[in-house]
């Protein structure tokens, strides 16, 4: 399928696809005419980079999970290594960290929310 098809189908931008094989999070090959082709699976792929964007994790960090995982489903393929377990684990802490912040912001509104309504 052409790129324009794919990000339709995906709902990324052409602009986000064309980023993403610039990373080497996405391949395509090409036509006589230059043009991406695109295998159907490249829908599965662009699912997973948006979820692991949406995670906060880097480009380059997706780059390394990426080979781990399987596009169907997202589950663990049987490639992933020792380090990469450690550096994904780093990741999950902060991903923890960051919401134990949020946590903590909301709990500060509640408690203005609900003296301004008490006041």
């Amino acid at each position: 399928m052409r790129i324009g098809e794919l990000a339709r189908r995906t709902g990324v931008s052409e602009r986000s696809l064309r980023y993403y094989e610039e990373q080497g999070l996405l391949a395509a090959d090409r036509t006589a005419g230059g043009h991406r082709e695109y295998p159907e699976a490249a829908i599965d792929r662009v699912v997973r980079i948006q979820e692991l964007f949406a995670a906060g994790l880097h480009s380059n960090r997706i780059a390394q999970l990426l080979p781990c995982m399987r596009d169907t489903d997202g589950g663990p393929s049987a490639v992933a290594t020792a380090r990469l377990v450690a550096d994904l684990t780093a990741e999950r802490d902060r991903i923890d960290g960051m919401i134990a912040d949020l946590v903590r912001s909301r709990d500060t509104l509640d408690e203005v929310i609900q003296v301004a309504r008490d006041g």
